[in-house]
């Protein structure tokens, strides 16, 4: 595949940078969003009148932008014109979603909407359509989220800044799930950038991983590499065994899937805020509770980002806690949901890891990022819960358990 050099439009911010794989900002997989761009985007969806771009998403594998329309600029002088609509406009190449793929995560937010979750609408055309398409691009445009953006700026898996964020998201999760009951669209279909519960709860871990690659070429291809089957035995197969026995006992729901502290706003910029809003359903699929909710710890407690470099990656024990408690004020676990926590936390990143290999192996044709997805990522991590810190969060998790 051959990207794009830039997007339609202008060139947009020629000197804007996005998160990387580590901590260091690098260069977006895909151009910024232009102002000509999202000005003839929000004209499809009945918004004419050119548009203004206040702030770039750093999340590299989209891009995104919130955006003023139909109120311009603030008019010089001390007349000021109307303040206008602000919305979040993203924009995603065609091998990472197409507007099929966008449709039940769309239907999903209009569920959690009208159950009383804050989830910001996602807007129409005129003709009812949630997406537009230009050349190899899909669009979305979501309202305004409600809320102080506290962590718009923080790469993936920043931990929460207090003790009070975790217990707060983690109600807010609870929340979600009550929430989520009675939306029946079955899992999203295997896809670039996407998460599921398919390998870790398959009879066969190993068969279901190669009738994945068998649908998703450009995974195939790296993995005809690698000693993947070796390596799942080695590192997973043993912590998937142990998980087995529970899953009967798991309620299949659909789940946020990526729920960690900037995909959340807060109330205020204060330790004690509440969750204001949920954002970004991107990887919303139909799991079932303790899966997303070893999706929060593993995106927020463990510092993942010191692993590649040191090889070391510390934990953050009060925030574990923190969110399991508010969690369970609101929807107390059940005994089986409680046991299979520690048991899913060292593989329950697998399937997003593998269409994250597949991301920079055949889309951004990125050999480095995709070995780094592969070594650090997929293995490294639950490799490192064999490790003494691992080991020592997946303890505390199971006395937990016993203390209730």
């Amino acid at each position: 595949m051959t990207r794009p050099a830039r997007a339609p439009g202008d060139a947009g911010d020629a000197g804007f940078l996005a998160h990387g794989m580590g901590k260091e900002l690098v260069e977006p997989d895909w151009p910024p969003l232009s102002q000509d761009e999202v000005s003839a985007v929000l004209a499809r969806y009945g918004r004419p009148g050119g548009a203004v771009i206040g702030w770039r998403s750093p999340r590299p594998m989209s891009a995104a932008a919130l955006v003023l329309c139909g109120g311009g600029r603030e008019a010089r002088g001390r007349e000021k014109q109307s303040r206008g609509e602000e919305v979040f406009v993203k924009r995603h190449h065609r091998l990472v979603r197409t507007a099929r793929q966008l449709a039940p995560e769309h239907a999903f937010a209009a569920h959690l909407r009208a159950r009383g979750v804050a989830v910001p609408a996602v807007l129409s055309t005129p003709q009812g359509g949630t997406t537009t398409v230009s050349g190899d691009y899909v669009y979305e445009v979501h309202a305004l989220a409600g809320g102080a953006d506290l962590y718009r700026d923080a790469p993936s898996w920043t931990p929460f800044e207090s003790p009070g964020h975790a217990w707060a998201a983690g109600a807010a999760l609870a929340r979600l799930h009550r929430a989520s009951a009675g939306f029946s669209r079955p899992a999203r279909p295997p896809a670039v950038l996407t998460g599921s519960c398919a390998v870790i709860t398959a009879p066969d871990p190993l068969a279901a991983v190669a009738r994945l690659a068998a649908r998703r070429p450009g995974l195939a291809r790296y993995l005809s590499g690698r000693p993947w089957r070796d390596d799942l035995t080695r590192h997973h197969l043993p912590a998937i065994g142990r998980l087995a026995p529970l899953l009967a006992a798991q309620r299949p729901l659909w789940g946020h899937g990526d729920w960690h502290p900037s995909n959340l706003t807060w109330t205020a910029p204060s330790p004690d805020a509440d969750v204001a809003a949920v954002i970004d359903l991107g990887l919303a699929n139909r799991t079932f509770p303790a899966h997303d909710l070893a999706v929060a710890i593993e995106r927020s407690a463990i510092a993942w980002l010191d692993l590649a470099d040191t090889g070391l990656a510390g934990t953050d024990t009060p925030a574990v806690d923190a969110l399991l408690d508010g969690y369970q004020t609101v929807r107390p676990l059940a005994p089986a949901e409680v046991a299979a926590l520690p048991r899913l936390l060292p593989v329950v990143h697998l399937e997003y890891a593998l269409s994250e290999v597949e991301y920079f192996a055949s889309v951004v044709r990125s050999p480095g990022n995709a070995d780094l997805a592969y070594d650090t990522y997929l293995i490294g991590h639950t490799r490192w819960f064999g490790g003494p810190d691992g080991s020592a969060l997946l303890s505390h998790l199971r006395r937990r358990g016993r203390h209730r």
